[in-house]
């Protein structure tokens, strides 16, 4: 059995991209003549972040776009007057499997703790909240027999219907042969099928009542509900099942938006052609440029151009999309002719799920504190039908102000709450919750201004993440291997395809990181240079180990 820690290794592409980047001889090299060659990264959040910082190490010069802020959905939120507490308005939990995604934590000396989920120690206690019926817990054997019935109902449809112990126990053992002889079957039986339909098919879900998929809608497992889901193919849920994507989840002490600032400014030790003390942030002159406006290839120099929303116009060797696929068509003048007609149908079909937060500060945690009568906690993490849905306690330590997400939210629960402000939202959220703790005034607690989002209220985002519906395989297929350009005809090569909605994991950053390394992996070739012999990269590997295709 494999030494390596458990990770997102595939199960699409099983390729070790924690190995890869720990290993002494680093991620390639390029030709001395290629050294100094500018590279365009358009998106300045963590893929593209990534991939600018390996780039430059290699030897090139990113250029950054950002039309927004620097970080993209890792955005911390300080409230006003106080730079100790934040909130989380996009990434705020990161699965240890994530093992790429933490190389970067690690290297940027971050400090993370367990993330306060429904039922786990860091959440101390749980409130679960339907039809007006109340059940406080620690663990799941504190709540009624249909939760656990529930509970075990989904492990028994895993088992059944994808192997679940078999193709975690190959991923854990890093054999990308027996992942792929379990994976791609179950991916020509469920590209087509939803979530939903997995749940409600499965022996288990059948010998029970409806009233038992509506809980495990509600209350879900591992992050809380999963409804909103449930009209996803069943392979996206698989994916974060069996990868550990929703189990020992830890947070970034701080704030996420740390990891990517950080990256900005750090200046690594081994560095090809640059000098000692180069960062990202010297080789832009200190700031991004404005948002990228229009991409085009020169047809008289043959390099790609990039012109910004101020009108300047700049030509590279090579250019990195990490922005969300729809600002290609909506927000971004891209030349037709630079994707092909399937892919361009690939990145306009991208659907993206809508989120909503709202957040306050608190003058400290006094959900800690206990109730006279019950001994229970007066308020706890609470999953719930009601509006708020989810609603997650964060204890920043002795003498901090506490935090409360009063409500985290998806899909048409999002979108109830999308035309209102953040104190509209703020007052539904508590009105909700007076519900659910009469005897708590959570208002007599806050303090300074409430914070909230709407993702695809974002003109630069148009939604949270993608969320893959049943028959988009294909497309995923197609975005995801665009980095592999050597079969592609000349006028296509060059432009290249990172975030985490080209990723097979949507929402998780580890998506984000690993699709950056492989447009790493892209341009290095593309300069002429390669990956070491005895450290080969994700294109090295790609051919015999990639997704499996659909006819």
């Amino acid at each position: 059995m494999s030494e390596a820690p458990f990770s997102m290794f595939g199960p699409d592409f099983p390729f070790a991209y924690d190995t890869w980047l720990q290993h002494p001889k680093g991620l390639g090299s390029i030709p001395e003549q290629a050294q100094g060659t500018k590279v365009a990264i358009i998106g300045a959040g963590i893929a593209g972040l990534v991939c600018g910082y390996e780039l430059m190490k290699l030897g090139l010069q990113p250029i950054f776009y950002e039309a927004g802020r620097l970080g993209g959905r890792l955005r911390s939120a300080h409230f006003d007057g106080n730079d100790q507490v934040v909130a989380e308005l996009g990434g705020m939990r990161f699965p240890r499997s994530s093992r790429a995604f933490y190389h970067y934590v690690d290297a940027m000396g971050l400090n993370t703790s367990p993330f306060p989920n429904p039922l786990t120690p860091a959440a101390g206690s749980t409130v679960i909240e339907l039809e007006g019926e109340r059940f406080y817990a620690q663990t799941l054997d504190d709540l009624p027999n249909i939760f656990q019935e529930v509970a075990k109902a989904y492990d028994s449809a895993l088992e059944e219907g994808a192997r679940f112990s078999e193709l975690q126990d190959a991923i854990l053992r890093r054999d990308a042969k027996a992942i792929k002889a379990i994976w791609n079957p179950i991916v020509k039986q469920w590209d087509e099928r939803t979530f939903y339909d997995f749940i409600s098919t499965s022996s288990a879900f059948k010998a029970l009542s409806f009233r038992h998929r509506e809980v495990f809608g509600q209350v879900g497992f591992g992050t809380g509900g999963w409804d909103s889901d449930f009209s996803n193919t069943m392979l996206e849920i698989l994916r974060v099942n069996v990868t550990g994507c929703d189990t020992d989840q830890h947070l970034i002490v701080g704030g996420a938006e740390q990891l990517p600032r950080r990256l900005w400014q750090h200046q690594p030790d081994k560095l090809d052609y640059w000098p000692s003390g180069t960062s990202l942030q010297s080789l832009n002159q200190g700031a991004p440029r404005p948002g990228a406006a229009k991409i085009y290839r020169n047809p008289q120099t043959g390099d790609l151009a990039v012109t910004d929303t101020r009108g300047y116009t700049e030509e590279f060797a090579a250019v990195v999309c990490t922005c969300q696929s729809w600002l290609l068509t909506t927000a971004i003048d891209t030349e037709e002719n630079l994707f092909s007609h399937p892919l361009w149908m690939a990145l306009d079909r991208t659907r993206y799920m809508q989120s909503a937060k709202t957040f306050v500060m608190v003058d400290r945690p006094f959900w800690k504190d206990k109730n006279p009568i019950t001994g229970h906690e007066l308020m706890s993490m609470t999953l719930t039908d009601r509006l708020t849905r989810g609603t997650y306690l964060f204890d920043h330590g002795e003498g901090q102000p506490g935090v409360i997400c009063l409500s985290y939210s998806w899909m048409s629960d999002a979108l109830k709450v999308l035309p209102l402000d953040a104190e509209q939202r703020t007052k539904l959220a508590l009105s909700a919750l007076a519900k659910i703790y009469p005897d708590v005034d959570i208002s007599e607690h806050i303090r300074s201004n409430p914070i909230t989002i709407s993702w695809e209220d974002d003109p630069n985002f148009l939604g949270a993440f993608k969320g893959a519906l049943p028959g988009h395989y294909r497309y995923n297929h197609r975005m995801y291997g665009h980095f592999m350009q050597q079969d592609l005809p000349e006028h296509q090569r060059g432009l290249f395809l990172a975030g985490d909605d080209v990723s097979w994991t949507p929402a998780w950053a580890e998506g984000a990181v690993q699709t950056a390394l492989n447009a790493v992996w892209g341009v290095m070739h593309q300069m002429g240079g390669s990956s070491a012999t005895d450290n080969q990269g994700p294109g090295d590997y790609y051919p015999e180990w990639g997704p499996v295709a659909l006819d």
